[in-house]
């Protein structure tokens, strides 16, 4: 974006992806805290106050983005993710199955006014774009073996197929077994037996921490660029303190503030609207005018116009809507409330 549209731009662009990638870390902590409280809540009826399993998500999430420092060092590690992922998912949609069948009581009624219900579709949708981004798109790309362009083709092709149709069987499975007062937290629905709430609440915290490096290693190494010695090795003496004080700094601060926002997620969904759709959307249909614009076809050039347009109206939206959402939630809930 900065050597087409000039520094501006690129500035602009660069905030974009570090307020994403720092507000998905958040949201990860989030999840992974939700998911510990909900084992303890299996063994205790009085469970710790979410804040606590935060910390230790953080912690955990510490110990590998220090231990595992840089992407090239996950390459395991994504077999790993991949095996618990569809592990859970699956022993996950078996229990879903299950209650849904049992219950015939159901209610599928949308609450709130015709307003607030328009403002809940584009949240979801700005939801859904979370979770599915190719935001790491450049990132991913330059640690896969050539030809990258074919090989990352693939990947986008396996993660628009497979992954929409898990994606989205879930989240349809969960709506159809508990309702329209289904919690957004899934895993928290499930009727038991107690090992398999567990065993699924302790693959996604075990998973989150893989995905969650993912996505913030590309700040983890852009932090160890600056202010490490790149002249002496990663695991050097001076190396090793320094990026412990890096790590450390920089989990303390994220787990800080998620502990103080309950609503976390909501700020997820507004960085999601605010930020992913322009850089999912609208600046890759920018750089294809600006590059190809005067020899393209006019359907392409039609197309990648009404991308611009189209998206740019949807990020504004979907931004006033988390905007709403979040005043709602901070006049329901006060700092570090347990949730």
């Amino acid at each position: 974006m900065g050597f087409l549209f000039g520094r501006k731009m690129y500035y602009i662009t660069w905030v974009f992806q570090s307020l994403t990638l720092l507000l998905g870390n958040m949201g990860f902590i989030l999840v992974g805290g939700k998911a510990l409280k909900e084992i303890n809540s299996e063994f205790s009826e009085t469970p710790l106050r979410l804040q606590y399993y935060l910390g230790m998500t953080g912690a955990a999430y510490f110990a590998f983005a220090y231990l595992i420092p840089t992407m090239s060092a996950m390459r395991s590690w994504l077999v790993v993710s991949a095996v618990l992922t569809f592990t859970y998912i699956g022993l996950l949609l078996t229990v879903v199955i299950k209650d849904g069948k049992s219950d015939e009581n159901k209610n599928y009624n949308l609450k709130g006014s015709r307003v607030g219900q328009a403002f809940g579709v584009l949240g979801a949708i700005s939801a859904a774009i979370v979770c599915n981004t190719t935001g790491l798109l450049l990132e991913i790309q330059s640690t896969l073996c050539k030809p990258a362009v074919k090989n990352m083709r693939k990947a986008l092709g396996l993660q628009f197929t497979v992954g929409l149709v898990v994606y989205y069987g879930v989240t349809l499975a969960g709506y159809w077994a508990y309702g329209s007062g289904v919690a957004e937290y899934l895993p928290k629905e499930l009727s038991g037996p107690k090992w398999v709430k567990v065993f699924v609440n302790s693959s996604i915290f075990l998973q989150s921490i893989i995905s969650q490096h993912i996505f913030v290693v590309p700040v983890h190494e852009t932090l160890d660029t600056k202010y490490l010695k790149l002249e002496e090795s990663m695991n050097s003496a001076t190396n090793l303190k320094r990026r412990l004080l890096l790590r450390v700094t920089f989990f303390a601060i994220n787990t800080f503030l998620t502990a103080a926002f309950p609503f976390m997620g909501d700020f997820v969904i507004f960085f999601g609207s605010f930020t992913l759709i322009p850089l999912t959307f609208v600046f890759p249909s920018l750089i294809f005018l600006k590059v190809k614009g005067k020899t393209a076809r006019m359907e392409k050039k039609a197309w990648h116009c009404f991308n611009v347009v189209a998206f740019s109206l949807l990020a504004v939206a979907t931004t006033i809507s988390a905007v709403r959402l979040i005043i709602h939630n901070t006049r329901m809930y006060s700092f570090f409330t347990d949730t």
